[in-house]
């Protein structure tokens, strides 16, 4: 959009929706809102688990190496069977009632951690931990999968997803670790418990307390989510996916089905290699960000200050990634992030300086964060649901896998690497075994991000760096549609126009749809008159601007963002002219008004039909009068934007009208608009009712 500041791809008004907006419709949802707090239930026993079994195993044996691997045997034994057994719990939710499987999962975890707390014996504590990681490997794919099945529309996926992300990571942790501090603490104040063994029953209490939060939620989804168990509620758009195998063919043939599926998506293939890199420059980040930070040269300190920035940048780019998502089409913003995490990873691993370092690592959070957000989005609102559960699994258990392999290797390959001494300039640096291991992270990351972004990308007319300096910048424009617009006054015909405009266009390579005029729906425009009794200009001008903005919001939008080509007559130029020239209300209200209900939203291309009204000059009735003064109104808006307008003489009959408006633009389309013009020329067609007495042969087709 050349003319029109601010407006973007989502510029109708619920894409220009503020954070708070969003949020607050999506928590409208009572279904979801439920989920969102038993999701918060479940967050604090999981981050709670890790604690109190850490706690607890330090308190079931006297032997100091084994309580310094306490930490490490409850991460490893509560991870590895999401490495194992993560695709069979993506089955379950694609097979099974997912509510019911919730539920079950909820109990088993809650009967394991009550079994940890009365056996207590070490060995117990590792194995009921592993079965509690199997329950939860149950469990978070059928959430997953359910939610888009909650929500009221599919866009909707996105901020239910930041949500979730910031219950998890935020909120949950938060409480977690205070009623952690709050429940070992409370024997110093209250003594419950003897002395001599007031910390193993304390710790054990930590145990039952999160096994009973377990519980909680097992009654809560079944007794108050029962939404959780519906299937397929939003009709996916058309898109380049093969559908997935529905039938129920036994437990092999689903798994090998969910993998036939990946290797025939692109959008999934290229999901899944993209996050296989973003994973690995993250394990590569963590495995070596310890020695990393000694390497500065800045004390203790560094290390801490780099886990805050990396945190602050991932919490940046969670809250960020919808504005951007609006934008930049989500498959064109996942390569994009994880090629940018990637290149700001090679400013950490070349980093001489501290400050550097957190800027760099500042801006690999912001990116994974806006890559992990987007892939998650792609999965919930573009995978089908009879095997959305299978992807989810899978995309949780290649997070899982490939930051623990990162994790595990990663420091023996620094040990073997070591420091090395080198001159420079006349002077020595030396460089430690963390700088290659994080250049090698940021290559692996940035071939899978190219491979993504090559895999999903949809090959939209608008080039890839032009792209995403519109998603940077302040007022961007609208990259994906085009949006043509046929303006005249009453007394020329712009629906016939119109229509054979877009059976024109048809010839082209890119969808096109027919927007009717909001000012001209009599039937919803009278009855909203009518029905408020809106006597006076400006309430009716009201009116007009409600129909407008929900024809804008419902049909013209959405075709834009999917990058169909949209045509439409009078879409604002005609009904401003008309209310400033016949209601005699102020232009530039007016045109606020239009701002407002539109989102902002102008046409690409606006086509002007230039003809005298029916009437000479010298008449004087009040309808001339007002023909004459909507026609002077238009040829100076045209005037005043001429890249934006294409005036065409409307004399003459309706077959020539549309081959100048034919001619006109085969010298716009040129250049980067060459995809919209026709591959082949069609004869000008018109409507039953408009053709011409002397041209009977001439081919007809029905305006819609």
């Amino acid at each position: 959009m050349r003319s029109v500041p601010g407006a973007g791809p989502g510029a109708s008004s619920g894409a220009e929706a503020s954070t708070i907006n969003r949020v607050r419709r999506v928590l409208a949802i009572k279904p979801f809102r439920r989920l969102w707090g038993v999701t918060y239930l479940c967050s604090v026993a999981d981050w709670l688990n890790i604690l109190a079994l850490t706690g607890l195993a330090t308190k079931l044996t006297d032997n100091y190496f084994a309580q310094n691997f306490a930490f490490v045997g409850v991460v490893l034994t509560g991870l590895a069977p999401g490495l194992l057994f993560a695709p069979i719990g993506g089955l379950l939710a694609d097979r099974f009632d997912r509510r019911k499987v919730m539920v079950v999962a909820d109990l088993l975890r809650c009967g394991f951690l009550l079994s940890i707390a009365i056996v207590g014996a070490p060995w117990w504590l590792l194995v009921g931990n592993f079965l509690v990681g199997c329950a939860s490997s149950m469990w978070i794919p059928s959430k997953e999968a359910a939610v888009p099945n909650l929500l009221r529309r599919p866009d909707q996926v996105e901020t239910a997803n930041q949500l979730g992300m910031v219950m998890t990571y935020g909120l949950a942790v938060i409480t977690a670790a205070g009623a952690n501090a709050i429940i070992t603490g409370v024997n110093t104040t209250f003594h419950l418990f003897p002395n001599e063994s007031a910390s193993l029953s304390i710790a054990k209490l930590v145990v039952m307390i999160t096994g009973l939060l377990y519980l909680a939620s097992a009654i809560l989804i079944a007794t108050r989510i029962p939404e959780l168990s519906l299937r397929n509620v939003h009709a996916l758009p058309e898109q380049k996916i093969k559908p997935a195998d529905e039938e129920k063919l036994g437990m092999g043939r689903m798994i090998a089905d969910g993998f036939r599926f990946i290797r025939s998506t692109p959008l999934v293939r290229g999901l899944l290699i993209g996050a296989f890199g973003a994973f690995a420059a993250g394990g590569a980040v963590i495995g070596s960000a310890k020695p990393y930070s000694s390497s500065l040269l800045a004390g203790d300190s560094a290390f801490n200050l780099l886990v805050l920035a990396v945190f602050l940048g991932l919490a940046t780019g969670m809250a960020t990634a919808p504005k951007l998502a609006r934008r930049l089409a989500h498959d064109r913003l996942f390569g994009i992030s994880i090629v940018a995490a990637a290149l700001s990873l090679l400013v950490v691993a070349l980093s001489p300086h501290l400050t550097v370092s957190l800027i760099g690592v500042f801006f690999v959070g912001i990116w994974a964060g806006t890559a992990f957000l987007t892939g998650v989005t792609i999965i919930g609102s573009r995978v089908e649901d009879a095997i959305r559960g299978r992807i989810n699994a899978i995309y949780q258990l290649m997070m899982k896998l490939v930051l623990f392999g990162t994790t595990v290797t990663v420091p023996v390959l620094v040990g073997l690497l070591n420091q090395h001494t080198f001159t420079v300039w006349g002077g020595s640096a030396t460089v430690d075994g963390t700088r290659p291991v994080m250049l090698g992270g940021a290559v692996i990351a940035l071939v899978a991000g190219l491979f993504a972004y090559r895999q999903m990308d949809d090959k939209r007319t608008e080039p890839i760096l032009a792209d995403l300096r519109n998603a940077l910048r302040f007022t961007p424009r609208r990259v994906n549609g085009f949006l043509i617009a046929v303006e005249g006054t009453t007394a020329i015909n712009t629906a016939i126009q119109a229509v054979n405009l877009a059976d024109w266009l048809r010839a082209g390579t890119r969808p096109v749809a027919v927007a009717a005029d909001p000012a001209l729906d009599d039937h919803r425009l009278a009855a909203l008159v009518s029905g408020a009794s809106l006597t006076g200009a400006r309430a009716q001008a009201l009116a007009a601007a409600a129909v407008r903005a929900d024809i804008v919001e419902r049909h013209v939008q959405p075709a834009l963002d999917a990058g169909s080509v949209v045509v439409m007559e009078r879409f604002v130029d005609s009904p401003l002219a008309h209310l400033s020239a016949v209601a005699g209300l102020d232009s530039d209200e007016l045109e606020g008004l239009a701002d407002w209900a539109t989102g902002r939203l102008r046409p690409d291309l606006t086509i002007l039909l230039d003809a005298a009204p029916n009437g000479a000059p010298r008449d004087k009735s009040a309808a001339m009068n007002d023909q004459w003064r909507v026609q002077h109104l238009l040829t100076e808006m045209a005037a005043a934007d001429p890249d934006r307008y294409v005036v065409v003489d409307a004399d003459g009959t309706d077959v020539e009208v549309a081959e100048r408006i034919r001619t006109a633009l085969r010298a716009v389309f040129v250049g980067r608009l060459a995809s919209l013009a026709p591959t082949t020329e069609k004869p000008v067609t018109l409507p039953m009712e408009t053709l011409p007495a002397e041209t009977p042969e001439e081919p007809r087709v029905e305006a819609k």
